[in-house]
């Protein structure tokens, strides 16, 4: 809008900070200037294509007015949209299009998220820091440490606290922070009592300067179970060392199964059940994720009444990257010793199932009040809409995943959003697209804004670009059409 106090300024509402622009300058977003004193939005709108498959063309060839042209379907993403804010507006695009011979609806926006953060998902064995460790980035905190899953550890950084709970510096660098991790680039961060890592989404972590190459095939009871077969008759026993669960294969249920004889080595730690022991060693970069550099230091016992001179031991990791082959001697001391070719081809089995160590970046937020009003004048109709299945939620055209309860509390993968979506505002906040996609009927039925729907080739007309859905991803339309119907 204009600034009648000082011609030729451009007072920017797309958020709370309310910019006054000069002619030919952007606001502190760089997502707002001023052209010829119009308030413009720099990026163009971002329209996915494709051509739908030879299943569906005849019924779409045979539509009444089809000129021959090649049959294209397009999705209006929020991407380059602009916003809803200040609450009262409608949202910037709201399309219509058909799909399948209904009439839908996609509600598009750029969503100002204060309420947001990222769950990092980081496949290492290798230890982070303890659980609830505070996680920096430049020297401030961002997030902490999260509970540690099956071979992977979490990191939950970003959340309103961080954004505006803390000090100035701690909400951009927090902001930018997430920024960087949602835009698929590489951020460094610090665990308080931990380790230095560096992230990126679809990329391996990086460990203290060490690149992991792989994530482990289970923990050290699992791996048993899945390999026990393939070492009997080769070896007569068997530690997989674990920082969480390490197994021992003459003890363990598989072994028993396979009828292997006792070989009396008894590990440290606390036994669980038979052949699985907890708290063999403290958590570390070494084999397993513990801090053990030489395996045999979890050895606590050899037992001369059960063990016998020529027993062959493998210990080895849970992702064969370290692997020790022994014998015992005349004395019942273990001997490193060449390792046959039958035993290294089940270590390298071993390392065979083992899936590539990635990080994954999913990004969570709340879905609030500018959002909801620019669909409905009845917001909680667009949740219900949303928990009912009829309303499909996208990023960028990429699935999300809506948890229970109340509220739209929505979580994507950002490897599955086009890159170039994300933003800033200096509230601070992350600035993200959002679609709602839904039947024109149901769309008049939660109060919807009909007066404001526009055609997709309406919408074609403004600034735009084109590109091309991204196969792995679902059709937007499709998921709605099965599951909310018309």
């Amino acid at each position: 809008m204009s600034d009648d106090a000082e011609p030729g300024i451009v007072r920017c509402d797309a958020c709370p900070v309310l910019c006054r622009i000069r002619e030919g300058k952007s606001g502190a977003c760089d997502r707002y200037a001023n052209r010829d004193g119009l308030l413009t939005r720099l990026d163009p709108l971002l329209i996915l294509d494709r051509t739908p498959d030879a299943r569906r063309v005849p019924f779409l060839a045979n539509a009444a007015g089809w000129d021959g042209a090649l049959i294209r379907e397009s999705f209006v993403t929020g991407i380059g949209s602009g916003t809803t804010y200040p609450d009262y507006k409608p949202a910037p695009f709201i399309v219509s299009a058909k799909a399948e011979g209904i009439d839908m609806v996609t509600v598009v926006s750029e969503g100002i998220f204060s309420y947001c953060g990222v769950k990092v998902k980081i496949d290492t064995d290798r230890w982070l820091g303890p659980e609830r460790a505070i996680v920096r980035a430049k020297g401030e905190a961002v997030g902490h440490v999260s509970t540690q899953e099956y071979g992977s550890q979490i990191l939950s950084l970003g959340g309103v606290n961080h954004l505006t709970g803390g000090s100035k510096r701690e909400g951009v660098v927090a902001c930018d922070t997430l920024f960087a991790l949602c835009e698929k680039q590489a951020v460094e961060l610090e665990v308080e009592g931990g380790s230095r890592v560096v992230v990126q989404a679809g990329r391996a972590p990086i460990v203290d300067g060490k690149p992991e190459t792989r994530m482990r095939v289970g923990c050290g009871s699992a791996t048993i179970g899945m390999f026990a077969k393939q070492w009997a008759g080769h070896v007569d026993e068997v530690v997989v060392v674990d920082d969480h669960i390490t197994g021992v294969l003459s003890e363990h249920q598989a072994g028993k199964y396979l009828d292997l004889r006792p070989a009396g080595i008894r590990v440290r730690g606390r036994r669980s059940t038979p052949g699985r022991y907890f708290q063999v060693a403290n958590p570390g970069l070494g084999w397993g994720g513990t801090d053990v550099t030489d395996p045999l230091a979890i050895v606590e016992k050899i037992d001369p009444a059960v063990a016998w001179p020529g027993l062959r031991l493998l210990m080895v990791s849970t992702t064969g990257e370290d692997a020790l082959y022994l014998e015992l001697d005349q004395a019942l001391k273990p001997r490193a010793t060449d390792m046959p070719p039958a035993v290294k081809a089940a270590v390298e089995r071993i390392a065979e199932n083992c899936e590539p160590a990635l990080s994954t970046v999913l990004f969570m937020a709340g879905a609030g009040g500018s959002l909801r009003a620019g669909v409905t004048e009845n917001p909680v109709r667009l949740t219900r809409s949303v928990k009912e299945l009829v309303t499909r939620v996208t990023v960028g055209g990429a699935p999300c995943y809506i948890w229970p309860g109340g509220g739209i509390t929505l979580m994507v993968d950002v490897a599955r959003i086009p890159s170039g979506a994300f933003g800033t505002v200096p509230t601070p906040a992350i600035v993200a697209p959002i679609e709602f996609t839904l039947p024109l009927s149901a769309y008049r039925a939660i109060g919807g804004h009909v007066g404001s729907v526009i055609a997709v080739e309406e919408a074609r007309k403004s600034p735009h670009r084109d590109a091309t859905f991204p196969a792995e991803n679902p059709w937007p339309l499709d998921p709605v059409i099965r599951e909310g119907g018309s």
